[in-house]
């Protein structure tokens, strides 16, 4: 199994397209070389354009003449653009499962962060990895409106519409928090990061819940009225769908018997 770190900007998304740059292509193509022989991974999850990693994980199998241990490093290198600038994506490790694993079946559940700049002005390098938000957010009302989200719930209203899922829509957040941090740069501004974890998300379901929480905090929605629109089902509802360039895909979670 591969743990993944990748700065989304310059790809097509995560998974593999004809023609496009995407993580997994990329990973495939240094793979197959480093192997000697064609290699498809398998992950987590398919983080859209833009959308970054922190621990995307991802597996494949075979019988390849490079040991384990040293995979991470020569794939990195070749991964590099050069040595002193480094790639945008990196494996931070690399390690031996047992048979029948699968990144993505075998995963009990997933952390995403989401990133927001709450100020009049932002940093340009930093135009990539954060929301700009510049009406100031009522950060008490999100702290409120979040918790209305743990449990398990169906959360169709938080769904990209036009989504094509097969299955139920009901999923469990195991936690769902706003903390906010104070920039010296910025007298009236600071950085908001938004965390949830659970069992599983749907298409665009943290951007959704993000968008629906910004709101909260523009005053768009009362906090109180979280529970009903959860409960309505009814995307039309909730909130905006926040930028992809503010969502991490921050872990994943395995249970040690699966590994």
């Amino acid at each position: 199994m591969l743990t993944i770190e990748y700065d989304g900007t310059g790809f097509s998304g995560w998974q593999r397209q004809p023609g496009k740059r995407t993580v997994q292509g990329e990973l495939e193509r240094v793979l197959s070389v480093l192997c000697a022989c064609p290699v498809q991974i398998d992950g987590t999850g398919r983080t859209d354009a833009g959308v970054h990693a922190l621990g995307q994980c991802a597996s494949f199998s075979g019988e390849f003449g490079i040991p384990t241990g040293r995979i991470a490093q020569a794939a990195n290198d070749m991964l590099a653009e050069s040595r002193l600038r480094g790639g945008d994506i990196r494996i931070l490790s690399a390690r031996e499962v047992r048979p029948g694993f699968h990144a993505r079946f075998s995963a009990r559940g997933k952390k995403y962060v989401y990133r927001i700049r709450n100020a009049h002005r932002m940093p340009v390098f930093l135009r990539n990895y954060r929301y700009h938000v510049r009406t100031p957010l009522d950060i008490g009302a999100m702290r409120t409106a979040v918790k209305a989200f743990e449990g398990t719930h169906d959360f169709a209203g938080f769904m990209a519409a036009g989504s094509n899922l097969k299955g139920s829509t009901v999923r469990t957040v195991w936690e769902a928090s706003v903390t906010a941090q104070a920039q010296q740069e910025e007298q009236d501004g600071c950085d908001i990061e938004i965390s949830v974890s659970g069992d599983g998300f749907l298409y665009n379901m943290v951007r959704i819940m993000t968008g629906t929480l910004v709101d909260i905090g523009s005053g768009k929605i009362f906090p109180q009225q979280l529970p009903g629109i959860i409960a309505s089902k009814d995307r039309g509802r909730a909130g905006h769908t926040a930028p992809p360039q503010g969502l991490y895909m921050a872990e994943v979670y395995y249970d040690e018997e699966s590994l």
